[in-house]
């Protein structure tokens, strides 16, 4: 199995109150922390199929310009959504299946433009405008029962399963890959920025507040027992331009940033040999200077 980033926007921002104040309340946090980011969706190639985890935004989605108090600025574009995917080197027609984890036209923009793909959608979000006349589409009932702490799941693939993840959206979804040991969990904005993750915090943005708490609490209880791989729809943008020795390393696997600040100024060689990523569980070998 291999697994891409299919990346299509940099140079993005998220404001503190809106990754962080769902259920505390905006006000609570500081309009003037944000975090930087970039939008990128997934590829799933098992040799057999491929699958697609979203499919971006739709082509000619404007860039729009950054505003000093917005609270949320998806980013200038790298190249439309399809050309990412040609330069992973496959082209519409191998696609054979499309896991959409919800309805929003930054995740769904462009399911139109693969002919040969079956789209699974959560049955709960089929009646969407954003799906309206879109040909394939799958509705997922969840029949397979229970997948670790997540209650509804459905097989897709060999090692590729469908969970309900409702919050977001009603018809929220997430998927989980397997392989080689790890779990590849994609999400589509169950959180904004991997921070509020590790806080435990909601965003502003959810069609059911208690059932968008339910679905955090159960992420991050799978995250603290499989050795997991967090693939967000947004991730955080670090620099590796610099070439001074900052005392961070990044996980060459997961992403993972380490950093003496949060813990306990611990330098990262002082680490004994036996500790392990704290998101995805590999070894410190798989670790890089930042």
């Amino acid at each position: 199995m291999d697994i891409k980033a299919v990346k299509f926007r940099k140079d993005g921002f998220y404001s503190q109150p809106f990754a962080f104040g769902g259920e505390e309340g905006q006000e609570k946090f500081d309009k003037n922390i944000r975090y930087h980011g970039s939008l990128q969706n997934y590829l799933i190639d098992t040799g057999d199929e491929v699958i697609l985890v979203d499919t971006g935004l739709p082509a000619g989605f404007p860039d729009g310009a950054p505003e000093e108090t917005a609270p949320i600025y998806v980013g200038k574009s790298i190249c439309e959504y399809m050309d990412a995917l040609a330069a992973l080197g496959y082209k519409p027609e191998q696609v054979t299946k499309i896991l959409l984890t919800h309805k929003h036209a930054d995740h769904s923009g462009e399911l139109r433009s693969f002919p040969n793909a079956k789209i699974y959608v959560n049955a709960e979000e089929i009646g969407a405008d954003e799906l309206k006349d879109i040909p394939n589409i799958v509705p997922v009932e969840f029949t397979d029962g229970a997948y670790r702490n997540f209650p509804e799941s459905q097989k897709i693939a060999d090692g590729v399963y469908f969970i309900k993840a409702k919050g977001h959206t009603n018809g929220n979804s997430l998927i989980i890959a397997e392989n080689e040991g790890l779990h590849y969990m994609f999400e589509g904005d169950i959180t904004y920025v991997d921070e509020a993750l590790y806080a435990n915090k909601l965003s502003v943005v959810f069609d059911d507040l208690p059932a968008a708490r339910e679905t955090l609490d159960r992420v991050r209880e799978f995250v603290r027992h499989q050795p997991t791989v967090y693939c967000a729809t947004v991730l955080a943008e670090i620099d590796f331009s610099k070439k001074e020795d900052s005392g961070k390393y990044v996980c060459s696997v997961c992403g993972y940033l380490y950093d003496p600040a949060e813990h306990d100024d611990v330098a990262f060689e002082d680490l004994p040999d036996d500790w392990r990523c704290p998101r995805c569980k590999q070894p410190k070998t798989k670790f890089n200077k930042a």
